[in-house]
């Protein structure tokens, strides 16, 4: 598997669309498209990105597969901007 920059992940649109869905909830492809002005196969793309970003999961259930929040890739995430904050920035 290779691993894409998170951020690089989240700079398309798209992208951040399909991760506030999922942050709703678990949601199939098909659920996912249906908000968005791009094919299924192009939502396809867009998770496999995010999968590959550690970014989401996915789960198989008989045919179909559901795609969650990776809660561990956004903490590597948040790890990584919590650097940035200090505490004289909130005084």
């Amino acid at each position: 598997m290779v691993t894409v920059d998170a951020f690089a992940a989240i700079a398309d649109p798209n992208r951040r669309y399909l991760l506030e869905e999922l942050r709703r909830g678990p949601k199939t492809v098909n659920e996912l498209a249906s908000g968005l002005p791009v094919s299924r196969p192009a939502v396809s793309q867009h998770l496999k990105v995010l999968l590959d970003a550690e970014l989401v999961i996915v789960t198989a259930e008989g045919t179909r597969r559901i795609y969650s929040v990776s809660t561990p890739g956004f903490f590597k995430v948040n790890l990584w901007l919590d650097q940035f904050w200090s505490e004289e920035w909130s005084t």
